[in-house]
């Protein structure tokens, strides 16, 4: 009972520490997925922000090599100084529509970008015209030496614009690699935390769960010693009880002997003076056949009368007993064959149960012999012809040899087990109900037991215990 009780709280404990740490680690795994979603976008972030500084420095260098190449070209009037002129137009087309892409949810970036659009188309526009107007004229005029001096002024405007979203998307770049730095740092620290803390509350559960299994397996050494100890208290209380019954049985027995005799002693006496009167009787009415009847009655009777006394005397009182050694199953086998007629006649099945290695017993065989005959000849008559089941069987056990004789027959009411082996008390219809008196006596008169168990309609056992040779 103890350790059932002592359960409840145990697991209690150890529920408790993994089901923290489980939940600890739950919510870090949460925390993580989400520092690492917010990680992403943030490096997302970053990674726009340098491929617009890289996309505007390259269009600024684009813009760059247009302007040289223009140089170039006014100087010398070399068509091919007009290549990187012409590449640039792509390339800074293409620079510009990604920086769209990429700020097309920036509104403020998006405003200088029109702007910047605007410079360089007019820068181009200009450039353009100067390579027309130079295509023209062979030298350089003035016109063309102010259209110079105001695309260096535009080209200024672009590198300031340019610089200034830089700076831009530079200070935000640093603000975002800050706030990437801030949440991983954090990132670890839960993640470590929550380690240690599960660590810390597994190890918790794991120290009670041994300290308590501890404790309990000594109340469960405990429970079992005192569950051994019961059992064997039981077990001497169940043997000082069969003593007890046995002790108790020997003393009924003795005291229905002396109430045996001294009946006997009483009737017997009166019974021979009324032997003697019936003698003396029949000697003066020589020759009259009426009263002649009447007297032989009177003597009949007195001689049935002092046969039972001397039945009851003969089940009653300790003989003097012939030992003989002999093996209990060729005993039995001998007491069924003085039996042999009635199981025939009864169709009775017998079926044996004896043990090969059993020792012999020393014992009055025709004494014995006796007392099983009893007991079969009433299991026999107990059962239903045609349907009877006799089973015997031998057993050693606690240095005593056990023989049961079992039948299947009605069994015996609860009142008269009480009675079965009192003198003159019967169950059937027809017997002087002695036989079991008989049997107990000769039981008792080998330093035997004999006991009785059965149910109604469940048949009837007698067990029978006897010393070893």
């Amino acid at each position: 009972m103890t350790p059932v009780i002592k359960k409840f709280p145990v697991d209690l404990h150890i529920r408790v520490g993994y089901g923290t740490a489980f939940l600890l680690l739950l919510i870090s795994f949460l925390l993580t997925l989400y520092a690492n979603s917010e990680l992403l976008k943030q490096a997302r972030l970053v990674d726009r922000s340098n491929k617009i500084i890289i996309q505007m420095e390259g269009m600024l260098s684009s813009l760059k090599d247009a302007e040289s190449s223009v140089r170039g070209y006014l100087l010398i009037r070399d068509q091919r100084f007009l290549k990187p002129y012409d590449d640039s137009k792509h390339i800074t087309d293409s620079l510009f529509n990604a920086l769209q892409g990429q700020t097309f949810v920036d509104t403020a970036i998006r405003n200088d970008l029109g702007i910047l659009r605007k410079l360089i188309e007019k820068d181009y526009q200009i450039a353009s015209l100067s390579i027309y107007n130079a295509a023209q004229q062979q030298e350089l005029s003035d016109d063309q030496k102010e259209k110079s001096f105001v695309r260096e002024e535009v080209m200024g405007h672009i590198r300031t614009l340019v610089k200034r979203m830089q700076d831009i998307e530079q200070a935000r770049l640093r603000s975002r690699l800050d706030e990437m730095t801030t949440r991983y740092r954090v990132l670890n620290a839960i993640i470590l935390l929550s380690l240690a803390v599960s660590v810390s509350l597994a190890a918790y559960g794991f120290i009670t769960y041994s300290r308590e299994n501890k404790a309990r397996r000594i109340a469960d050494e405990k429970v079992a010693d005192y569950q051994q100890k019961l059992k064997q208290q039981i077990a001497e209380l169940d043997t000082a009880n069969k003593a007890l019954i046995q002790m108790r049985s020997i003393e009924k027995f003795a005291s229905t002997g002396r109430i045996a005799r001294t009946i006997a002693h009483e009737v017997r006496n009166p019974l021979t003076n009324i032997n003697l009167a019936v003698d003396q009787l029949k000697i003066e009415i020589d020759g009259n056949t009426q009263y002649g009847e009447m007297l032989d009655l009177i003597s009949r009777n007195s001689i049935r009368i002092n046969q039972l006394i001397t039945d009851l005397l003969n089940s009653t009182k300790f003989t003097e007993l012939v030992y003989k050694r002999i093996s209990i199953n060729r005993l039995l086998d001998e007491t069924l064959e003085l039996a042999k007629d009635r199981i025939t006649l009864n169709n009775i099945t017998v079926i044996k149960y004896y043990s090969d290695d059993i020792c012999d017993i020393a014992v009055d065989v025709e004494r014995i012999k006796i007392a099983f005959l009893n007991l079969i000849v009433n299991a026999i008559e107990a059962m239903e012809p045609g349907n009877g089941i006799l089973q015997l069987r031998t057993a050693s056990r606690d240095n005593k040899c056990f023989v049961t004789i079992t039948d299947n027959g009605p069994g015996i009411d609860t009142d008269s087990q009480s009675r079965i082996f009192e003198p003159y008390f019967t169950t059937k219809t027809k017997g002087t109900g002695l036989g079991l008196t008989n049997t107990q006596n000769i039981i008792l008169n080998h330093n035997g037991h004999i006991s009785m168990d059965s149910a109604k309609d469940k048949g009837t056992t007698f067990i029978i215990s006897l010393d070893f040779a």
